[in-house]
């Protein structure tokens, strides 16, 4: 039984409130159209969750409503700049076959290079801008999943989808 995981970092986020509390910044225009876009490139390849994770940020709420899916999710706290290891232990606990989750950085990234026996071949993979986006395959179930076992089958950043 395959197991898939879409990794979403959260759209482009507005820094135009400086008072406003990190945990509470919004998506910026170009954000809102890139979670419009990466929710249309999910349905035209077929990667439609059944669970999504999401932090329970503003911005990846917001990330995660315009997507427009019609999927449960549950927003959890302990996403909000999470660490690899956090991002695991909640992946482990998920029960969809296809699970989207949806955080930030710096822990998305470390995240995603130590989940995959080998990183694809994107230039911005390592980085992992706003709104990238990993489709990986693991052959493991969710509460057994190890560092290295996942394959990539595709990876996006919301550039490319313009």
């Amino acid at each position: 039984m395959v197991q898939r995981l879409i990794l979403m970092r959260h759209a482009k986020s507005s820094w135009q409130d400086p008072f406003a509390e990190d945990h509470a910044r919004k998506l910026n225009p170009r954000g809102i159209r890139s979670a419009r876009a990466l929710g249309d490139w999910l349905r035209a390849k077929g990667h439609l969750p059944d669970e999504v994770l999401c932090s329970d940020a503003r911005r990846t709420q917001e990330t995660y409503a315009g997507l427009e899916l019609a999927t449960p999710v549950t927003f959890l706290p302990g996403l909000y700049h999470a660490s690899a290891d956090q991002m695991m232990d909640a992946l482990q606990r998920a029960t969809g076959g296809t699970v989207l989750m949806i955080g930030h950085n710096p822990g998305i990234a470390d995240f995603a290079a130590r989940l995959l026996d080998k990183a694809p071949d994107h230039p911005r993979f390592h980085d992992y801008p706003t709104g990238a986006t990993l489709i990986a395959d693991f052959a493991l179930p969710w509460e057994a999943l190890t560092w290295g076992s996942g394959t990539a089958r595709d990876f996006v950043v919301p550039r490319e989808l313009a």
